[in-house]
């Protein structure tokens, strides 16, 4: 049995509201206050790891270790078995278009595009199969961590379908649905979602019982 959160404060790392907000009010009824690392002018690390989990650990315990508070980081991304699992943990690196002068940012059509294209390449009958991977990985400034990991098995489909996800939702079709990600109510994508399936193992471990 992993150690316990309790209540109190934690620390999201991340610099973004809306994460914040999701996890926060995911959390919020197990007696947590979250607060973000972006909040605490904490810097970004970073992401050096080879896995999720490693990076997943690496913002989990530069957060920790900033803001002597435990803390909670996340590390996702789409996995296509044909691709030998990638783009896996460079997933919003096949976005980023910083090379485009004056544009520097992500484009997900492009990496959709170029996850694609790869497929293609191999021929009509390459398997279509993949996955999302999302790990949460929990760290406390002395040292101690946990990590959970979850996924949403699923198939890519194409052209993209559908406006109400971000990222590759539009070209993944989540296993026993006909919709892809974006396409479905977002309460029924978290339902089924990696996302959903981590936090789902946090819980258990950390608040049964």
């Amino acid at each position: 049995m992993s150690r316990k959160l309790g209540s109190g404060k934690l620390v999201i790392a991340t610099h973004n509201a809306g994460k914040l907000k999701e996890i926060g009010a995911l959390l919020a009824p197990y007696g947590l206050d979250c607060l973000s690392a972006g909040s605490l002018g904490l810097p970004e690390p970073a992401e050096t790891g080879r896995t999720f989990a490693a990076n997943a650990l690496i913002k989990a315990r530069a957060a920790a270790e900033g803001s002597g508070l435990a803390a909670l980081a996340d590390d996702s991304g789409l996995s296509v078995a044909a691709l030998d699992a990638r783009p896996g943990v460079w997933t919003a690196d096949w976005a980023e278009r910083q090379w485009f002068e004056g544009e520097p940012g992500r484009d997900w059509y492009m990496a959709m595009g170029k996850v694609e294209g790869m497929l293609q390449a191999k021929g009509p009958d390459t398997p279509r199969d993949a996955w999302f991977t999302c790990v949460l990985a929990i760290a406390w400034p002395d040292g101690d961590h946990a990590v959970y990991e979850g996924r949403a098995e699923g198939s890519l489909t194409w052209p993209p379908r559908g406006t109400m996800g971000f990222g590759y939702d539009p070209v993944f079709v989540p296993t026993g649905r006909d919709l892809t990600f974006a396409e479905l109510d977002p309460s029924e994508k978290h339902r089924i979602s990696h996302r959903a399936d981590a936090f789902a193992k946090l819980v258990a471990d950390q608040f049964a019982g």
